[in-house]
């Protein structure tokens, strides 16, 4: 189902299933709902907002969950193949460690979920859920301006030091921090990193 109640309920609660992920053996949360979705006479745009598809591929990618187009691939728009095609996200999905990421924080609408890439790095994503426990909370009444500031401690991810950040959806090095790095994320949206030790 296209849904983001759908989306959340699947996605978000893979936790438990890290301990079984390794190379051949690949946790499956089921198919992509992006692009057109449906069957025959009910293919229709996904009702994913684009924060909530970019959610979606940041989470299946730190997973390290099979990336299974569901979509009319006759139908891709510029958006839909970015989704798919970003190497850079792409290569957190694809990993050699096969790792899962696992949830480091959940609190007031935040989770943060992190994975040990092959290289040493983390890949992190930042994700402004809602309120899961109020429905009302959960959505966003204000046309989805409702961003949040989130500060993600290097403390919390287990490491130290300089780090430096990158932007994995941008494909951009957003510069190298200490403690921790604070940013916006959308409501439902996400913001997708990889943290790399500078020392």
């Amino acid at each position: 189902m296209d849904t983001w109640s759908s989306l959340y309920k699947i996605g978000f609660s893979q936790d438990d299933n890290a301990q079984y992920a390794k190379p051949g053996n690949w946790n499956d949360p089921d198919m992509l709902i992006i692009g057109y979705v449906g069957w025959s006479s009910n293919l229709h745009p996904t009702r994913l907002t684009p924060d909530e598809q970019y959610t979606h591929i940041s989470l299946w990618s730190l997973l390290s969950a099979p990336l299974l187009i569901g979509c009319d691939m006759e139908k891709f728009d510029d958006f839909t193949l970015n989704l798919l095609s970003n190497d850079e996200v792409l290569a957190v999905n694809q990993d050699v460690l096969g790792n899962q990421a696992v949830s480091i924080l959940r609190e007031n609408g935040i989770e943060i979920w992190a994975k040990d890439l092959e290289d040493g790095s983390k890949a992190v994503g930042v994700f402004y859920t809602g309120d899961s426990e109020n429905p009302v909370k959960m959505f966003s009444w204000d046309g989805g301006k409702s961003n949040k500031k989130v500060v993600v401690n290097w403390s919390d991810l287990g490491i130290s030091g300089s780090q430096n950040v990158r932007d994995l959806w941008r494909q951009k090095d957003l510069g190298d921090f200490i403690e921790g790095f604070e940013t916006e994320v959308a409501h439902h949206g996400v913001t997708l990193l990889k943290i790399s030790d500078n020392q």
